[in-house]
């Protein structure tokens, strides 16, 4: 169901809930939530009539919730994730990389190991990975790149942490266990945008790979419950300014009597003096706020390239919904999409979205179910 702009749906593709679709050239890569169910490649050549043609499966204890590919490598994660089989312990956590040249016949190639409960968000730009590992002597993720111009033999640029992350170092946290760490890194030139959970976002330089820089943090929670899930930078300046949008994810908040009447939404930060980022705009879906709701209700993830002003973004429980951000200090809903709940389900959860060069948006659903959709 569409309201606004027109969307239509173009198809629904039957699958295991995913945590990331990604679509590279003809083909879709769906990270799935729950063992055994790991990677699916589907052919989306026809988008009215997608194939499943390749599946990576996994141990129970791991979940492999997102994936990246590009030039002809395919990156997932590795993380704990629920309880292994009995008599088993979970797998190492990190990241596999595959040889997806042909993608029907996805090759791994090696298995990047790290500790802890693994590695959670990242992104790949073909050459460099910029994930968010647990590492020994740390406390939470940190934010590291890693080289696979050797897809066999990944290599380590670089890394950096909050201060008071590294516990081996010394070093004292202002905050409790691990609340603050590394989500998600966005690289943008020689920047990269790191949402921190409840630490924020944090810019890094990274003219030089081998020492990250932090050139500014903003950090609103408190005042607000919710933790940062993605902050990622508009490729084109409006109005002569530099932007960001930054989502907040609708779960695991830091009190939830901080703001019981409120759930997460999605800021504009002005990001022209980078030294100092400024939120002067927000939005939150109509019909949300003034009651206390379940979690996974609110705001959750846009898609992460944005070269224009109108951004799909997946917003659990309310669908995809379509903004307009013309106006930075004021965004506005132009569409929206709400698929129909997953079987057994009483409502959606739409958990992370893709639109390709041709201008489809893939919306997956954390339970069941890849919409594609188009601009009616």
């Amino acid at each position: 169901m569409s309201s606004g702009v027109g969307i239509k749906q173009v198809a629904w593709f039957d699958c295991p809930g995913s945590g990331q679709v990604v679509v590279d050239g003809n083909f879709a890569y769906l990270g799935h939530m729950e063992a055994p169910y790991g990677t699916m490649i589907v052919d989306v050549a026809d988008p009215k009539n997608p194939k499943k043609v390749a599946e990576v499966e996994i141990p129970r204890g791991v979940h492999s919730h997102k994936v990246r590919a590009a030039n002809g490598l395919m990156v997932v994660n590795r993380e704990h994730h629920g309880k292994p089989a009995e008599g088993q312990k979970p797998g190492p956590g990190g990241i596999l990389i595959y040889d997806v040249s042909n993608p029907r016949q996805p090759k791994e190639i090696t298995h990047w190991r790290c500790d802890g409960s693994g590695v959670h968000r990242f992104t790949f730009d073909g050459r460099y990975a910029y994930i968010s590992p647990e590492v020994e002597g740390y406390v939470g993720n940190i934010v590291m790149i890693l080289d696979l111009a050797d897809p066999a033999h990944p290599k380590e640029v670089g890394r950096w942490w909050l201060p008071g992350q590294w516990r081996a170092g010394g070093e004292t946290a202002s905050w409790r266990g691990r609340a603050h760490r590394c989500h998600h890194p966005i690289r943008r030139g020689d920047r990269l945008y790191v949402s921190y959970w409840h630490g924020g976002v944090i810019i890094l330089d990274i003219s030089d790979m081998a020492k990250p820089k932090m050139v500014s943090q903003i950090d609103w929670s408190p005042p607000f419950p919710w933790p940062t899930h993605s902050a990622v930078p508009l490729e084109r300046t409006l109005n002569g300014r530099r932007y960001m949008l930054v989502a907040d994810e609708d779960v695991m908040p830091m009190d939830p009597e901080m703001a019981p009447e409120m759930s997460a939404f999605i800021w504009m930060v002005d990001i022209t003096d980078e030294k100092h980022p400024m939120p002067v705009g927000s939005y939150q879906v109509p019909g949300v706020e003034g009651k206390r709701n379940p979690q996974m209700t609110g705001c959750h993830q846009p898609i992460e390239t944005i070269t224009g002003t109108e951004v799909p973004v997946a917003w659990f429980a309310q669908g995809m919904r379509l903004l307009d951000l013309s106006n930075p200090h004021a965004i506005k809903e132009i569409g929206s999409w709400m698929p129909d709940p997953a079987p057994g389900e009483t409502r959606v959860c739409s958990n992370d979205i893709y639109q390709d060069s041709r201008g489809l948006i893939y919306l997956c659903d954390r339970v069941r179910g890849l919409s594609i959709l188009e601009r009616a």
